[in-house]
């Protein structure tokens, strides 16, 4: 092993836990830094607070008066908390979050230092957005840019700042974040499901989208890891052979958890429960070093935003504890990557989970309206649903039977397969009383005690039914999770609106009675439903032959999965609830195809750069000190020298053949590379760094991962898979 390895290694294995300080019951501190409804109780008037909550829940603006109200409450609370700055903290589509922090600090005309923070500083600013992704929206010498704060999402503190969530827009008006969107789609959403819900209840008044991400990571050792230069400059490595162990004996999964990442998970926990974001759960997954943290769900908004600012601060803790956070899809070769599961559900203003079954037929009957619009929206848009997902970190996952496979599909268990076979075999038409009954009793009623038997689970489906939620499995580990939540709560919208208008129909063209008029729309959704619908194996070659008998995609690339954005069907869409314009959904598209080819062009340019400066010096050193040895041999013994060199010689002309691949390959991947670059349109330069590009990554680090093991272990200069996955 080299020096230098070895001290890092070493250094790793030496070091101690660090001890994290306990803050007591978690309940009693939950939530202590962030400005909710406990706190604005106790730091604003009873005007203040009602106008704040009429807002957030009616998604009206704030009146200005009552903004500097607030204004001066949170600045109060905060500096009471030891802040010294405020900053309106945003998502752009850069997928890290934004800040720009100013002082409460201001100084008055008689040169007087106070501390001040106005209602219009709250309300909004004017960050420089020059250089933020714009996907052709501006020029890139026009800097204007708006923040305006988000009440939904309550402000935190974090360190000695207070933040406070806000949407990002151009000066023209249009998205430049991922917030803007996801908000048009959940009202979007709020008014198609509450106009569903009273059917079943006058009462209900909304409905809000729920969340629940599970986020992977790996835990790789800092020291370690900053010997990887494809670590640090690409987020995963580019090379490197597979350790002699890695996952085969499921060791891992589910394991004790080592002391180190016990201690970094416990302050991240502590961290978490200080701003609000509700940990509840922790534990090793399958791959060595990769582990999993989950909250508790919550309001979609909230969830997303608790996602963004938990990967901050798990890369600031990790760092503390000596660690460096992984969160690419696929950071190494051989072991499972890492996904974000979404799981989603509606929920009325009444309490009641609308994808969970209930009591009564009634409810249940609730449940089925839900549940079967959600599969058919689902298949109606299930190109642009694997679209939201699509990435150059994604696409080393998917279908790559660790994942699920890039073609959608719904796996609802066969209890419910039951329920909906049963359901599409009612009579076509008004329903006798009798029929009415053995409906309601022998099919709705017994939806509860379907669900407590259907408890099997599909871990290869991207779109799984898990009992009271939908969980969206293909999402990868790196996303923000707004962009698949934009997508899903606007399909399932668009959907719940078509069935209003088919089923009022009905009731009003046929005087079908309103159950009957649900049960026979229902009953038509299940028969056109039925191709989206699989329980089998999605790694399987059958399914993917299937898949295309049923007419599903299945994008094998980004750049292909991601022009199901631009579509007409797509943009229709958009525009029609609101969600987003045709510029922006274009501007969102260029952006998403521009982000893939630089990642692609960085991983090129980093695996050129280490097979020319770390992988051929070595095997060339290491070449001629076997030179240097059969040369020794042949002086030793003469013209018999070659039957005892022979495996040496094998060694010196296999190195030479590595050699000679990977400085033949670099060079046709840098010519590759120049020709892409000069293509002008976006999408076409794309699909030349995918096509044409990124096949030399994997032929490249073939060659590089021969000599690996082939080099003696002390000249190999880049840390092992070895040691990056099991150094403890």
């Amino acid at each position: 092993m080299s020096k230098f390895r070895f001290s890092a290694v070493q250094k790793a294995q030496g070091r101690k836990p660090i001890e994290v300080k306990e803050l007591g019951r978690r309940s009693d501190f939950f939530g202590i830094n962030v400005f909710n409804e406990r706190t604005m109780v106790q730091y604003l008037s009873k005007e203040a607070f009602k106008g704040v909550k009429y807002a957030v829940d009616n998604g009206k603006k704030i009146d200005r008066k009552i903004a500097s109200q607030v204004a001066a409450a949170m600045k109060d609370w905060a500096i009471s908390k030891g802040v010294t700055h405020y900053t309106h903290w945003f998502q752009p589509l850069t997928g890290a979050t934004a800040e720009k922090h100013d002082a409460f600090f201001e100084v008055t005309e008689n040169n007087m230092a106070i501390e001040a923070f106005a209602g219009s500083a709250l309300v909004q600013q004017e960050p420089d957005a020059s250089s933020f992704p714009s996907g052709g929206i501006r020029n890139t010498f026009e800097a204007r840019g708006y923040t305006a704060w988000d009440p939904t999402s309550p402000a935190f503190i974090y360190g000695t700042t207070l933040c406070i969530p806000t949407i990002f827009v151009s000066y023209t008006g249009e998205a430049l974040d991922y917030k803007t969107p996801l908000l048009r789609a959940l009202s979007a959403l709020d008014d198609a499901a509450t106009a569903v819900c009273k059917y079943f209840d006058k009462n209900v008044k909304k409905v809000n989208a729920s969340l629940g991400w599970e986020q992977e990571y790996f835990l790789i050792d800092k020291s370690i890891a900053f010997s990887r230069p494809d670590i640090i400059l690409a987020g995963r490595t580019l090379l490197g052979h597979s350790s002699a162990k890695g996952q085969q004996l499921d060791d891992h999964y589910f394991g004790s958890i080592p002391s180190r990442a016990i201690s970094f998970m416990r302050e991240l926990e502590n961290e978490c429960m200080l701003v609000g974001i509700p940990i509840k759960t922790r534990h090793n997954e399958v791959a060595p070093n990769q582990f999993e943290v989950a909250p508790i769900n919550e309001e979609a908004n909230l969830a997303v935003d608790h996602n963004a600012l938990l990967m901050d601060i798990m890369g600031r803790v990790a760092s503390k504890h000596n660690f460096k956070v992984l969160f690419h899809e696929k950071p190494f070769e051989g072991v499972n990557g890492s996904s974000k599961h979404n799981n989603w559900s509606l929920t009325t203003d009444t309490g009641i989970n609308l994808l969970g079954p209930g009591k009564t037929p009634m409810s249940n009957l609730q449940f089925l309206t839900f549940f079967i619009n959600t599969i058919k929206a689902v298949l109606s848009y299930e190109e642009l649903l694997g679209a939201s997902i699509a990435s150059a970190g994604n696409e080393h996952r998917l279908g790559k039977k660790e994942a699920p496979p890039s073609i959608m599909s719904i796996f609802i268990g066969e209890q419910l397969t039951k329920v909906l076979n049963d359901l599409e075999s009612v009579t076509d038409g008004k329903l006798s009383p009798e029929e009415k009954t053995d409906l309601k009793l022998n099919v709705v009623g017994k939806i509860p005690d379907v669900l407590l038997d259907n408890t099997d689970r599909n871990r290869t489906s991207p779109f799984a039914f898990t009992g009271n939620k939908f969980e969206f499995r293909a999402v990868g580990s790196s996303a923000n999770c707004a962009n698949p939540m934009t997508v899903l709560n606007t399909i399932v919208a668009k959907q719940l609106q078509d069935f209003k208008t088919e089923v009022d129909k009905l009731i009003d063209n046929k005087s079908f009675k309103k159950d009957e008029a649900i049960f026979n729309v229902l009953r038509e959704y299940i028969k056109s439903s039925k191709s989206i619908l699989f329980e089998g194996n999605g790694y399987s070659d059958e399914w993917e032959k299937e898949a295309k008998k049923r007419k599903l995609s299945n994008y094998k690339t980004a750049p292909e999965a991601l022009k199901e954005k631009i579509s007409k069907k797509a943009i229709s869409l958009f525009e029609e609830l609101n969600v987003m314009s045709k510029i922006e959904v274009e501007a969102r598209y260029e952006i998403e195809v521009e982000e893939y080819t630089k990642r692609i062009q960085i991983e090129s340019r980093v695996l050129g750069d280490i097979a020319g400066n770390h992988v051929v010096p070595t095997a060339v050193h290491y070449q001629n000190m076997l030179i240097k040895n059969v040369k020794g041999l042949k002086e030793i013994f003469g013209n018999d020298f070659e039957q005892h060199a022979l495996q040496q010689i094998r060694l010196i002309k296999n190195i030479s053949d590595h050699i000679e691949s990977i400085h033949k390959k670099v060079d046709e991947m840098l010519e590759e590379r120049k020709k892409a670059n000069k293509i002008k349109d976006f999408s076409k330069k794309a699909n030349a760094y995918c096509v044409k590009v990124k096949p030399f990554l994997d032929a490249i680090r073939y060659h590089c991962d021969k000599l690996e093991i082939m080099v003696d272990d002390e000249m190999w200069t880049l840390t092992k898979y070895r040691e990056l996955l099991f150094t403890r």
